[in-house]
């Protein structure tokens, strides 16, 4: 592991350090699966096209958004387990809810020029039950926020 890999790690694990903080203090789930693919995106790139704000949190945004349309639409209810029995109705809403979900979340971030592919873990966080709610996405999506805000503001005050 050269120099670069090693701030790399260290600054993306960082990132998730100021999100942990917060979720421990609010009480909130400011930490989530998807957080830590945009985490490394942004320490590895730091800047660029990819990581833009606007790609980031719209990402996750069309993201929520898919994830609440399908877990409505298809799964209410239905939460991902890890025993649902085979071949159950159950278990057909999570199949059809994670490809709905991530249908709709490519579809709008390629309409709306946000493109961030840990979105679409995002959506299936929501769309399979873990936060299917209005508020969660809302916390999801403030979460995100922090992130973009905290690594705009060590970008501006470190050399990275």
């Amino acid at each position: 592991m050269d120099r670069h890999d090693a701030a790399t790690a260290v600054y993306a694990g960082l990132l998730l350090v100021v999100l942990g903080g917060v979720a421990w203090a609010a009480g909130e789930p400011f930490v989530f699966p998807s957080l830590g693919p945009s985490a490394f995106l942004m320490a590895k790139a730091r800047r660029g096209s990819s990581v833009t704000p606007r790609r980031v949190i719209g990402g996750h945004t069309v993201g929520v958004i898919g994830g609440l349309v399908t877990y409505g639409l298809v799964d209410p209810g239905v939460a991902l387990s890890t025993s649902l029995p085979a071949f159950s109705e159950g278990a057909l809403e999570l199949a059809v809810a994670a490809a709905l979900s991530v249908l709709l979340t490519s579809v709008g971030m390629l309409a709306t020029n946000t493109s961030h592919p840990p979105a679409c873990a995002t959506t299936l966080i929501v769309a399979l039950g873990v936060l299917p709610t209005v508020r969660a996405g809302a916390v999801i999506v403030l979460a995100v926020t922090v992130l973009v805000a905290v690594h705009e503001l060590v970008l501006r005050s470190v050399a990275l």
